[in-house]
């Protein structure tokens, strides 16, 4: 897929009229939220709530509707049935709400440069067909200075690493003012350091009051980094801490034979043979 044509997907919603936020209101509700195709059911019923500066962990095997929960939140996607509000109105209505897609549905040989990536998060400041003007490539400084690219500004995207990758989408998050950010498998594939890298980011953008939503395969990182974790295979199999989530049972009922406990001095270790997402 083309690059701006999936970026294109993640920014339309940016260009509708914007609503207040309601005080008090959680950043996202979610009632009954289901994704049905003619092949059946990607998502059933999925109902939570995000409080500010939250950040959770979505897990669960192939097929779970891991992209697909945050494609419907991103406005990409449209539900089957259920609502959806953000800070207590439509989705649709707000700004702030920033969605990195997978790494791979990016054709990373198009030929542009990482500051005009994290520029095409101003759109909604902008609107449509509009110049940005000097404080607005002042923001894009200040994004890739935070995520430490100042210096690749220039750099055209296909010569960047894994990591390099993840930090310009997070750079993009933040050029658009983004409250809550959704980002799909952004560490697959990456190093030690530079899974690293991107967490402290995020644990920065976290004490700034930045909610997150990651979809993860990784249950010990997930239960080592998130405050809490939603399990999901099409239902959602229980969202809380990863201690009340991630249970041998409820892991057994998730990923069924795809899981395999294996017990270690530190407790039980879980052993998936997934790998990568398609909804």
């Amino acid at each position: 897929m083309a690059f701006f044509e999936e970026l294109h997907k993640t920014t339309q919603h940016l260009l509708r009229q914007r609503q207040p936020h309601q005080v008090d209101a959680p950043i996202l509700r979610a009632q009954n939220i289901s994704v049905h195709y003619e092949s059946g059911a990607a998502l059933e019923n999925a109902d939570f709530e995000l409080m500010v500066g939250e950040r959770l962990a979505v897990v669960g095997p192939n097929g779970a509707g891991k992209s697909t929960l945050l494609k419907v939140i991103a406005g990409v996607l449209q539900p089957t049935s259920g609502h959806l509000e953000i800070y207590g109105s439509e989705p649709g209505s707000h700004i702030c709400i920033a969605y990195v897609p997978q790494r791979n549905l990016v054709d990373w040989n198009f030929p542009v440069t990482v500051a005009d990536v994290v520029m095409m998060g101003r759109v909604g400041q902008l609107g449509l067909f509009r110049n940005p003007k000097a404080r607005d490539w002042e923001r894009v400084q200040r994004a890739l200075q935070i995520v430490r690219m100042d210096h690749l500004a220039h750099r055209q995207i296909n010569q960047l690493s894994g990591g390099q990758q993840q930090r310009m989408f997070i750079a993009r998050a933040l050029a658009q003012e983004a409250e809550l950010m959704l980002m799909d498998e952004p560490i697959t594939g990456l190093d030690i350091n530079s899974q690293d890298e991107v967490f402290g980011i995020l644990d920065q953008l976290q004490g700034q009051g930045v909610t997150v939503m990651i979809s993860l395969h990784d249950l010990k990182m997930a239960a080592q980094r998130f405050d809490r974790v939603m399990l999901l295979n099409k239902q959602m199999m229980g969202i809380g801490t990863p201690q009340e989530v991630l249970t041998p049972e409820k892991l057994v009922a998730a990923y069924g034979g795809h899981l395999h406990l294996v017990p270690t001095e530190d407790g039980l270790l879980a052993l998936g043979d997934t790998c990568c997402d398609d909804e």
